[in-house]
Protein backbone atom coordinates (compact mmCIF):
# COMPACT_ATOMS: atom_id res chain seq x y z
CA UNK A 1 0.00 0.00 0.00
CA UNK A 2 1.21 3.51 -0.82
CA UNK A 3 -0.23 7.02 -0.73
CA UNK A 4 -2.02 6.42 -4.04
CA UNK A 5 -3.75 3.17 -3.06
CA UNK A 6 -7.31 3.58 -1.85
CA UNK A 7 -10.33 1.54 -0.79
CA UNK A 8 -13.57 3.16 -1.94
CA UNK A 9 -16.72 2.58 0.11
CA UNK A 10 -19.68 2.73 -2.27
CA UNK A 11 -19.57 4.27 -5.74
CA UNK A 12 -21.93 7.23 -5.84
CA UNK A 13 -23.17 8.91 -9.05
CA UNK A 14 -20.78 11.82 -8.48
CA UNK A 15 -17.66 9.64 -8.26
CA UNK A 16 -16.13 11.40 -11.28
CA UNK A 17 -16.28 14.75 -9.50
CA UNK A 18 -14.89 13.19 -6.34
CA UNK A 19 -11.90 11.87 -8.25
CA UNK A 20 -11.31 15.16 -10.08
CA UNK A 21 -11.35 17.10 -6.82
CA UNK A 22 -9.01 14.69 -5.01
CA UNK A 23 -5.52 14.71 -6.59
CA UNK A 24 -4.34 11.65 -4.65
CA UNK A 25 -7.06 9.58 -6.34
CA UNK A 26 -5.65 10.32 -9.79
CA UNK A 27 -1.91 9.50 -9.71
CA UNK A 28 -1.65 9.41 -13.50
CA UNK A 29 0.54 6.31 -13.73
CA UNK A 30 -1.05 5.45 -17.06
CA UNK A 31 -3.36 7.08 -19.60
CA UNK A 32 -6.44 5.95 -17.67
CA UNK A 33 -5.72 5.58 -14.00
CA UNK A 34 -7.11 6.04 -10.51
CA UNK A 35 -5.78 5.03 -7.14
CA UNK A 36 -8.92 3.05 -6.33
CA UNK A 37 -7.83 -0.53 -5.75
CA UNK A 38 -11.08 -1.93 -4.35
CA UNK A 39 -14.72 -0.96 -3.89
CA UNK A 40 -16.67 -2.08 -0.82
CA UNK A 41 -20.47 -1.91 -0.96
CA UNK A 42 -22.78 -1.64 2.05
CA UNK A 43 -25.91 -2.32 -0.03
CA UNK A 44 -27.20 -2.25 -3.62
CA UNK A 45 -28.86 1.18 -3.50
CA UNK A 46 -28.65 3.25 -6.70
CA UNK A 47 -26.90 6.10 -4.89
CA UNK A 48 -24.19 3.66 -3.76
CA UNK A 49 -23.65 1.76 -7.01
CA UNK A 50 -24.30 4.00 -10.05
CA UNK A 51 -20.71 5.20 -9.93
CA UNK A 52 -19.57 1.73 -10.96
CA UNK A 53 -20.57 2.71 -14.50
CA UNK A 54 -18.21 5.71 -14.36
CA UNK A 55 -15.34 3.47 -13.22
CA UNK A 56 -15.74 1.11 -16.17
CA UNK A 57 -12.46 2.26 -17.78
CA UNK A 58 -10.41 0.68 -15.01
CA UNK A 59 -8.52 -2.49 -16.01
CA UNK A 60 -10.20 -4.32 -13.13
CA UNK A 61 -13.12 -3.48 -10.88
CA UNK A 62 -12.55 -5.39 -7.64
CA UNK A 63 -15.80 -5.24 -5.67
CA UNK A 64 -16.65 -6.61 -2.23
CA UNK A 65 -20.20 -7.15 -1.00
CA UNK A 66 -22.62 -9.64 0.48
CA UNK A 67 -24.38 -12.43 -1.39
CA UNK A 68 -27.64 -10.46 -1.27
CA UNK A 69 -26.01 -7.35 -2.76
CA UNK A 70 -24.45 -9.45 -5.52
CA UNK A 71 -27.86 -10.95 -6.31
CA UNK A 72 -29.45 -7.51 -6.56
CA UNK A 73 -26.70 -6.16 -8.83
CA UNK A 74 -26.79 -9.12 -11.20
CA UNK A 75 -30.51 -9.99 -11.28
CA UNK A 76 -32.89 -7.37 -9.86
CA UNK A 77 -30.81 -4.34 -10.85
CA UNK A 78 -28.11 -5.89 -13.09
CA UNK A 79 -25.81 -2.89 -13.19
CA UNK A 80 -22.69 -5.09 -13.07
CA UNK A 81 -23.37 -6.40 -16.56
CA UNK A 82 -22.57 -3.03 -18.16
CA UNK A 83 -19.02 -2.40 -16.89
CA UNK A 84 -18.26 -6.06 -17.62
CA UNK A 85 -18.30 -5.11 -21.33
CA UNK A 86 -15.46 -2.67 -20.67
CA UNK A 87 -13.28 -4.21 -17.97
CA UNK A 88 -12.76 -7.23 -15.75
CA UNK A 89 -15.38 -7.10 -13.00
CA UNK A 90 -14.45 -9.22 -9.99
CA UNK A 91 -17.00 -9.50 -7.19
CA UNK A 92 -15.94 -11.15 -3.95
CA UNK A 93 -18.67 -12.31 -1.57
CA UNK A 94 -18.13 -11.28 2.05
CA UNK A 95 -19.72 -12.94 5.06
CA UNK A 96 -21.42 -11.17 7.92
CA UNK A 97 -19.40 -10.77 11.13
CA UNK A 98 -16.29 -12.25 9.48
CA UNK A 99 -13.32 -9.90 9.33
CA UNK A 100 -11.34 -9.74 6.09
CA UNK A 101 -8.54 -7.77 4.51
CA UNK A 102 -8.04 -6.62 0.93
CA UNK A 103 -4.78 -7.53 -0.85
CA UNK A 104 -2.38 -4.61 -0.59
CA UNK A 105 -4.11 -3.32 2.56
CA UNK A 106 -3.05 -5.99 5.03
CA UNK A 107 -3.19 -3.71 8.07
CA UNK A 108 -6.79 -2.64 7.37
CA UNK A 109 -9.29 -5.13 8.75
CA UNK A 110 -12.92 -4.86 7.66
CA UNK A 111 -15.82 -6.52 9.45
CA UNK A 112 -19.28 -6.38 7.83
CA UNK A 113 -22.04 -6.11 10.42
CA UNK A 114 -25.74 -6.87 9.84
CA UNK A 115 -27.94 -3.87 10.50
CA UNK A 116 -31.61 -2.99 10.35
CA UNK A 117 -32.24 -0.76 7.37
CA UNK A 118 -34.15 -1.31 4.12
CA UNK A 119 -33.40 -2.91 0.76
CA UNK A 120 -33.96 -0.82 -2.39
CA UNK A 121 -37.39 -0.80 -4.10
CA UNK A 122 -36.13 -3.05 -6.92
CA UNK A 123 -34.78 -5.69 -4.55
CA UNK A 124 -36.55 -8.99 -3.91
CA UNK A 125 -35.68 -8.38 -0.25
CA UNK A 126 -37.61 -5.12 0.06
CA UNK A 127 -39.60 -5.09 3.29
CA UNK A 128 -38.28 -8.48 4.41
CA UNK A 129 -35.41 -7.44 6.70
CA UNK A 130 -33.07 -10.14 5.39
CA UNK A 131 -29.58 -9.97 6.86
CA UNK A 132 -26.99 -9.05 4.26
CA UNK A 133 -29.09 -6.60 2.28
CA UNK A 134 -27.63 -3.77 4.37
CA UNK A 135 -24.42 -3.78 6.35
CA UNK A 136 -22.27 -1.46 8.39
CA UNK A 137 -18.50 -1.83 8.63
CA UNK A 138 -16.17 -1.87 11.59
CA UNK A 139 -12.86 -0.76 10.10
CA UNK A 140 -9.72 -1.33 12.16
CA UNK A 141 -6.13 -0.35 11.48
CA UNK A 142 -4.19 -3.28 12.93
CA UNK A 143 -0.98 -1.24 13.05
CA UNK A 144 -2.42 1.52 15.25
CA UNK A 145 -5.43 -0.32 16.73
CA UNK A 146 -7.60 2.66 15.79
CA UNK A 147 -11.05 2.05 14.34
CA UNK A 148 -14.00 3.56 12.48
CA UNK A 149 -17.65 2.52 12.45
CA UNK A 150 -19.20 3.26 9.05
CA UNK A 151 -22.94 3.10 8.30
CA UNK A 152 -24.60 5.38 5.72
CA UNK A 153 -27.95 3.66 6.32
CA UNK A 154 -29.04 2.70 9.81
CA UNK A 155 -32.59 2.25 11.04
CA UNK A 156 -32.01 0.92 14.53
CA UNK A 157 -29.18 0.62 17.05
CA UNK A 158 -29.42 -2.58 19.09
CA UNK A 159 -27.24 -3.45 22.08
CA UNK A 160 -24.68 -5.37 20.00
CA UNK A 161 -24.26 -2.55 17.52
CA UNK A 162 -24.22 0.01 20.34
CA UNK A 163 -21.24 -1.75 21.94
CA UNK A 164 -19.32 -1.89 18.66
CA UNK A 165 -19.98 1.78 17.95
CA UNK A 166 -18.92 2.74 21.47
CA UNK A 167 -15.57 0.99 21.11
CA UNK A 168 -14.80 2.80 17.85
CA UNK A 169 -12.58 5.88 17.72
CA UNK A 170 -14.74 7.48 15.05
CA UNK A 171 -18.39 6.86 14.22
CA UNK A 172 -19.35 7.88 10.68
CA UNK A 173 -23.06 7.31 10.67
CA UNK A 174 -26.39 7.84 8.91
CA UNK A 175 -27.47 11.49 9.03
CA UNK A 176 -30.15 11.30 6.35
CA UNK A 177 -33.12 12.82 8.17
CA UNK A 178 -33.74 15.10 11.12
CA UNK A 179 -37.47 14.31 11.45
CA UNK A 180 -39.25 11.00 11.13
CA UNK A 181 -41.90 12.71 8.95
CA UNK A 182 -39.46 14.96 7.08
CA UNK A 183 -40.39 13.95 3.53
CA UNK A 184 -44.09 13.90 4.35
CA UNK A 185 -43.96 17.42 5.80
CA UNK A 186 -42.09 18.63 2.70
CA UNK A 187 -44.71 17.06 0.41
CA UNK A 188 -42.01 14.99 -1.27
CA UNK A 189 -43.05 11.49 -0.26
CA UNK A 190 -45.53 9.62 1.89
CA UNK A 191 -42.75 7.58 3.47
CA UNK A 192 -41.39 8.01 6.96
CA UNK A 193 -37.66 7.89 7.69
CA UNK A 194 -37.95 4.53 9.45
CA UNK A 195 -39.82 3.03 6.48
CA UNK A 196 -36.82 3.92 4.33
CA UNK A 197 -34.37 2.34 6.78
CA UNK A 198 -33.12 5.50 8.51
CA UNK A 199 -33.08 6.55 12.15
CA UNK A 200 -33.91 10.26 12.31
CA UNK A 201 -31.79 12.46 14.56
CA UNK A 202 -34.55 14.15 16.60
CA UNK A 203 -37.05 12.78 19.15
CA UNK A 204 -34.86 10.25 20.94
CA UNK A 205 -33.21 9.23 17.67
CA UNK A 206 -29.62 9.26 16.48
CA UNK A 207 -28.57 12.17 18.71
CA UNK A 208 -29.60 10.29 21.81
CA UNK A 209 -27.91 7.10 20.63
CA UNK A 210 -24.65 8.93 20.00
CA UNK A 211 -24.82 10.71 23.34
CA UNK A 212 -25.10 7.35 25.10
CA UNK A 213 -21.65 6.47 23.76
CA UNK A 214 -19.34 8.19 26.20
CA UNK A 215 -16.08 6.73 24.85
CA UNK A 216 -16.35 8.16 21.34
CA UNK A 217 -13.65 10.60 20.21
CA UNK A 218 -15.46 11.72 17.08
CA UNK A 219 -19.09 11.52 15.94
CA UNK A 220 -19.84 12.48 12.32
CA UNK A 221 -23.14 12.49 10.44
CA UNK A 222 -23.03 11.92 6.69
CA UNK A 223 -25.36 10.69 3.90
CA UNK A 224 -27.49 13.77 4.58
CA UNK A 225 -30.66 14.39 2.59
CA UNK A 226 -31.21 17.86 1.13
CA UNK A 227 -34.36 18.25 3.26
CA UNK A 228 -32.38 17.96 6.49
CA UNK A 229 -32.12 21.37 8.25
CA UNK A 230 -28.66 20.54 9.64
CA UNK A 231 -27.25 21.50 6.23
CA UNK A 232 -27.96 25.11 7.23
CA UNK A 233 -25.03 26.07 9.44
CA UNK A 234 -27.14 28.75 11.14
CA UNK A 235 -30.11 26.54 11.93
CA UNK A 236 -31.11 25.64 15.51
CA UNK A 237 -30.81 21.98 14.52
CA UNK A 238 -27.17 22.49 13.56
CA UNK A 239 -26.58 24.37 16.81
CA UNK A 240 -28.01 21.46 18.76
CA UNK A 241 -25.61 19.07 17.05
CA UNK A 242 -22.69 21.34 17.93
CA UNK A 243 -23.80 21.41 21.56
CA UNK A 244 -23.76 17.62 21.53
CA UNK A 245 -20.32 17.52 19.86
CA UNK A 246 -21.69 15.87 16.74
CA UNK A 247 -20.10 16.96 13.47
CA UNK A 248 -21.70 17.29 10.04
CA UNK A 249 -19.70 15.99 7.09
CA UNK A 250 -18.88 18.12 4.05
CA UNK A 251 -17.39 17.62 0.61
CA UNK A 252 -13.65 17.00 0.85
CA UNK A 253 -13.74 16.26 4.57
CA UNK A 254 -10.65 14.46 5.86
CA UNK A 255 -9.80 13.13 9.30
CA UNK A 256 -6.93 11.10 10.69
CA UNK A 257 -7.13 8.52 13.44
Amino acid sequence: MNEYDWILFNASPDIRQQILSTPSLQPGRSIRDTGIQAIVLVDSQIDHTTGLLILREAPVLKIYGTEQVYEDLTIHHPILKTPAHYCDVQFEIIKLNEAFTIPGFDSIQLTPLPIKSEAPPFSAYRGKQVQGTNVAFFIKDLSTQKSVFYAPGLGYVDTTLHAIMNQSDVVLVDGTFWHEDELINANISHKKASAMGHLAQSNNGMIQKLNEMQDLDKKILFHINNTNPILNENSPERSLLTQNKIEVSYDGMEFTI
